[in-house]
């Protein structure tokens, strides 16, 4: 993982991600699974040339989803970066 594109997935936008941004100035990114926090850190400020404070992570197992056959299958596991970023500093989503 050397590209910063491989690291940072995309931006998750939901109704939480949104209160978290506008109050606390915290944005949520879908990042590869096998990324640590100082890797998303340095991406996140290569892409959006704005000064990271704090990374907080959590991994996702997929969900079982039932098939035609009697098997099971599965979505993918994801990792989510919730990334705080210095007082007055903002990402434009839009």
């Amino acid at each position: 993982m050397t590209d910063q594109f491989d690291i940072v997935q995309n931006i998750l936008i939901s109704e939480k991600a949104t209160i978290l941004s506008e109050k606390h100035n915290q944005y949520v990114f879908c990042v590869n699974p096998k990324a640590n926090k100082i890797q998303i850190k340095k991406a996140i400020e290569r892409i959006f040339k704005k000064t990271v404070i704090a990374v907080n992570t959590a991994n996702f197992l997929g969900k079982k989803k039932r098939e035609r056959r009697p098997d099971f299958g599965r979505t993918a596991h994801w990792k989510k970066a919730i990334v705080t970023l210095k007082e007055g500093e903002k990402i434009d989503i839009a």
